[in-house]
């Protein structure tokens, strides 16, 4: 019985109509005829108002799932549908209510629809989620009347779930290695730098002249009783690092999402060339110490790993510690590299606290270091000014502008090749870069 009082709700036709029959008992005080028309319309009203609800909870009922991927993709929208079926034989009007996460910023999210008899309906809406992490829905509200509206039902349909936002994978394939200019036009041709011949074994073969003794397995020589060599393949996998600054700096937002955001999200799009290409991905992040190694690989199995390691991976507010990044990787990454470094200084000092363990990392590995452009900077240069205070802003706008141009010509200066660019254009630049330095044989 609690449930059926919890569910009924007084529309707002039936105060309407209750209003016109208190009316029509006041007149009726000094005009006795309308005190039989107010009889009539309150029991036309008790007697339709029972007739709603008979019509609201005999044999009709409402049915509804959610459905959305198993994964959202952060940054990007994601679409989303509500399918709700009226059960019944008369139609209902009413309002579907969602029940989002609170990450998504919205106070409700609602919609007013009609529900024909013997029918699904579906709803169909989009989210845009700007921070990853397990978001928590809650269940559908559909609240509805009959074409006599009179009264409310309220249906809570369950659709308790949650769902995992993970970096930016909805456009994964526009990044095809055929869209970038530094890509080979001749059709056939794959221009290879050979590294030399790795350790990675092929099969063992019998002895013939010429080949190189370094390589006799003296244990199937002896079983063959005779000479057998191994052989290798060549390999012409490189290593690709995307190194991920979480600290402090990369917490400055832009367009909803954080500078580490848009980090992520190039590092995945920039792996899943890397990976195509045939080259080996791998990811380092770090803030205060080096928090994740995930070695190279260039199997495909590589992405679902870098995805499941970067979904829920957040801003430290530390100041990164540059000294144990290249300590880590002197020690745990043995082969010459590709390192992308995602991070972000804002002044000379701090670009200059830092430049020696930079070095020291590019001594025996291929370094670029992402910076990232201010956009509200820009805007403020290019805004003609035209009193004292904008005079000032872009004066210091323009300064801050020439530092990064001056942190660029810095890293350069060492043998630091650079990414400076707006967020926007990350993924873009830094797949442009690597197949700049694959296309040059610089690694």
């Amino acid at each position: 019985m609690a449930k059926f009082w919890n569910s009924i709700f007084l529309n707002g036709v039936f105060f309407i109509t209750l209003g016109i029959t208190a009316t029509l008992y006041v007149v009726g005080h000094f005009y006795a005829p309308y005190v039989l028309a107010a009889h009539i319309l309150l029991g036309a009203i008790l007697l339709f108002t029972i007739l709603d609800a008979i019509l609201l909870y005999m044999g009709n009922n409402l049915t509804g799932e959610r459905v959305i991927n198993p994964i959202l993709s952060n940054g990007d929208e994601n679409p989303c549908t509500l399918k709700i079926k009226n059960n019944g034989n008369i139609q209902l009007l009413g309002t579907v209510y969602e029940e989002i996460p609170h990450q998504l910023d919205k106070r409700e999210l609602k919609f007013s629809t009609t529900f024909s008899p013997n029918s699904l309906r579906e709803i169909t809406y989009t989210l845009e989620p700007k921070v990853r992490g397990s978001y928590d829905f809650g269940d559908i509200i559909a609240i509805v009347t009959s074409p006599l509206r009179l009264i409310r039902r309220k249906y809570t349909l369950p659709a308790q779930q949650s769902i995992d936002v993970y970096p930016s994978y909805i456009h994964l394939n526009k990044y095809n290695l055929k869209n970038f200019k530094h890509v080979s036009s001749e059709a056939g041709h794959k221009k290879v730098r050979r590294i030399g011949q790795s350790t990675e074994f092929e099969h063992i073969k019998d002895y013939v002249k010429g080949d190189d003794i370094r390589y006799i397995n003296w244990k199937a020589s002896a079983k063959r009783d005779q000479l057998m060599v191994n052989q290798y393949t060549d390999e012409r996998a490189q290593q690709i690092y995307c190194l991920i600054d979480t600290g402090r700096a990369m917490e400055m937002p832009f367009e909803g999402l954080s500078l580490l955001d848009y980090a992520i999200n190039s590092a995945l799009a920039l792996s899943h060339v890397i990976v195509k290409n045939h080259d080996k991905a791998g990811i380092l992040y770090f803030n205060k110490r080096v928090e994740k190694i995930l070695p190279a690989d260039k199997s495909m199995g590589q992405l679902p790993k870098i995805l499941n390691l970067l979904y829920n991976v957040e801003t430290e507010y530390y100041e990164s510690n540059f000294e144990k990044l290249y300590v880590d990787i002197k020690f745990r990454i043995s082969h010459r590299s590709l390192m992308i470094l995602y991070t972000n200084f804002e002044d000379m000092n701090s670009l200059h606290r830092q430049l020696p363990y930079l070095q020291g990392i590019a001594k025996n590995n291929v370094l670029v270091v992402v910076l990232f452009l201010n956009s509200e900077l820009e805007n403020v240069i290019e805004t003609p000014a035209k009193t004292t205070n904008e005079y000032y802003y872009k004066s210091v706008a323009e300064k801050l502008s020439y530092q990064k141009k001056l942190m660029v010509k810095e890293l350069r200066k060492y043998g630091i090749q650079t990414i400076l660019t707006h967020p926007t254009h990350l993924t873009t630049d830094a797949i442009d870069k690597y197949l700049t330095i694959k296309n040059r044989g610089i690694l």
